[in-house]
């Protein structure tokens, strides 16, 4: 099969990320000795430069971590809603939604302690040998990739008349950064270099890593982000709010390890995040396939995936979330998934149909009712792209693609190193475009919180204490019990929907040169459908959606239409910005693979 780029294969690391800078950076780390959570760190404040319309420090991730001959791990850095962020508060502005953007819709920071945790507990490197990558090309400039112009440009006029911070750093000279030209943030790596100052001679390097986190949690930054998220700001709602963030939310929060969800399959076991991600979508997706598959790309075989996809993402909205308890087992148990598989039938489904595992009876939020139900006056997105996060404008109309394509949203690493470690992680949030660059630090407060509901008593009620169920996803399959791949994708609500295709591209078809073909299945057509409430600000959905790319085959087109699918053709590679790692424990083999949509993501090893 014709593929972009080679399954790289080797035996001492192997990086994929969604930006080349982050990738070499984290194989620079390995090379220097150090192993994979070492290089996911540096990675990841790599990509908090390069990528920050897509992820921030102040942004959340949700980390899998597989040690050689240790268990798998999810390390949680999701923040949770502050005291303040209760549904009265939220109601009593008048409002019916979080707003999505602005310091109303900030949760307290989460990635960059969980880094710090990783960068502690795992790793083996001093902090600033993981921090002086990103210190570097946000000092000494880096040349943008288009997208952060592009967004840049989308914001302009926020920027120049509210967000006046942002527009001093990424508004240099009255015009948007530009591809080929260096850019700088001094903010940030200034930021960064006060915190080595401040923790250097703490004592070892797990007490300097504890001296940063209290840095972080109460010390000039925690400060910086509690003015920020003090002053009235515009936001989506059209008006001027304050947050809800206070210096006792960030100093009482940590991030913290649990044990991941996980649901066998043909000899693979699935890890995922749990139900205050959307992780334990895939896991359903994958109880919901019959025993016997159609022939895989075919008309049959997509129909049955979005199908599956439309049964699983309505029980996301009926049970998941972290403000009450999720009956997992029985949402992924056999009898469950059988009388749940009954329901796809030939034709394309345009209702919401959660189920009622164990007998429980689903509640589904009153603007989930009204999204599913298309009644007049609602806003339903009736443009591909309704799963990406909001982007702030001038006005309170957000932003969403309008040409069949999907924007970034997030980015994503995936590294294994020469002992057999590995690491997934989605990184996202705190956008340039989702609030005010903090003028004291950089970077902005994130707006994880728009995915909460202001409705009492569901699964994803705001609730202060409890973490907003987010979209979020990293993956690490085991193979009889063992590890062997790490993979995940941006894309909001699309995320299970492309790592499902991935992973049975890579289960089902041939392998290559003797290993998994993750080029191949990254490759592979691919497709979305919106059929549910988005997770982003305002919420709306397109009923018998499906987005497929260019490549696909116009035959399977037409039979899905005359299935009943309401496809829209998007460009050629739209679908998807995978990466993936992957080692064969036998052999100890190394490969990896990374997404060639989007021009910025590379597979990096040796």
């Amino acid at each position: 099969m014709f593929t972009t780029r080679p399954t790289l294969q080797g035996t001492f690391g192997m990086v994929s990320s969604t930006h080349w800078l982050a990738s070499q950076s984290a194989m620079a780390v390995l090379e220097d000795g150090g192993n994979a959570y070492d290089a996911a760190v540096a990675a990841a404040f790599v990509l908090h430069v390069v990528e920050p319309h897509l992820n921030g420090p102040a942004g959340e991730v949700p980390i899998l971590l597989a040690p050689a001959g240790g268990e798998v791990r999810v390390l949680c850095g999701q923040g949770v809603a502050p005291a303040g962020a209760t549904i009265a508060h939220y109601s009593g502005l008048g409002l019916d939604l979080v707003p999505g953007t602005g310091p109303l819709a900030a949760a307290v920071p989460g990635a960059f302690d969980a880094w710090m945790l990783l960068l502690r507990d795992h790793g083996t490197k001093p902090l600033a040998d993981v921090l002086k990558y990103a210190i570097g090309y946000a000092e000494d400039g880096h040349a943008p990739v288009e997208g952060v112009g592009a967004t840049v440009d989308s914001v302009r006029a926020l920027f120049e008349t509210e967000w006046t911070s942002s527009a001093r750093v990424y508004l240099p000279d009255g015009r948007p950064p530009r591809p080929g030209e260096l850019f700088r943030n001094p903010a940030l790596a200034a930021t960064w270099r006060r915190l080595l100052g401040e923790v250097s001679g703490a004592g070892d390097r797990e007490a300097e890593i504890d001296a940063a986190r209290e840095v972080w949690r109460s010390g000039f930054i925690a400060e910086a982000l509690v003015r920020q998220a003090g002053r009235p700001t515009m936001d989506t709602s059209g008006e001027r709010h304050t947050g809800t963030l206070t210096a006792a939310d960030l100093a009482g929060w940590t991030a913290t390890y649990e044990a991941p969800a996980t649901y066998d399959w043909r000899g693979w076991t699935l890890c995922k995040a749990g139900p205050w991600s959307q992780g334990p979508v895939l896991l359903q997706q994958l109880a919901l396939l019959p025993p016997e598959l159609p022939r895989h790309g075919s008309a049959e075989y997509v129909h049955l995936l979005v199908e599956g996809c439309k049964l699983a993402m309505a029980d996301r909205e009926a049970w998941y979330g972290d403000a009450a308890e999720v009956p997992l087992d029985d949402l992924l148990s056999e009898p469950y998934n059988t009388a749940r598989r009954a329901l796809v039938g030939d034709k394309a489904s345009y209702e919401l149909r959660p189920g009622g595992p164990g007998g429980r009876e689903p509640r589904m939020s009153g603007h989930a009712r009204v999204a599913a139900a298309g009644e007049p006056g609602f806003d339903a997105l009736a443009v591909p792209g309704a799963g990406e996060p909001t982007v702030a404008r001038a006005t309170a109309e957000p932003e969403v693609a309008a040409d069949g394509g999907t924007r970034g949203d997030t980015c994503h690493l995936d590294v294994v190193d020469r002992w057999g470690n590995m690491v997934a992680a989605t990184p996202s949030g705190g956008w340039l475009q989702s609030n005010p660059v903090v003028p004291e630090l950089g970077f902005p407060l994130g707006t994880r919180l728009q995915m909460a509901w202001l409705e009492e008593g569901l699964p994803n009620s705001l609730t202060p204490g409890r973490r907003p169920r987010t979209t979020l996803t990293p993956s690490i399959a085991l193979r009889d019990g063992v590890p062997v791949m790490a993979f995940g994708t941006p894309g909001g609500d699309q995320q299970d929907q492309w790592q499902t295709h991935f992973f049975l591209s890579v289960a089902l078809r041939p392998r290559v040169r003797g290993g998994l073909d993750l080029q191949g299945a990254i490759d592979a057509p691919n497709w979305h459908t919106d059929s549910f409430p988005s997770s982003f600000y305002p919420r709306g959905m397109r009923p018998g959606s499906l987005t497929v790319e260019s490549r696909t085959d116009e035959a399977v087109v037409e039979e899905l239409r005359r299935r009943g699918h309401d496809v829209t053709v998007a460009e050629a590679w739209s679908e998807g910005r995978l990466c993936a790692v992957a080692r064969n424990p036998a052999t100890g083999v190394l490969s990896a693979g990374a997404n060639p949509r989007g021009m910025q993501g590379y597979a990096v090893g040796r």
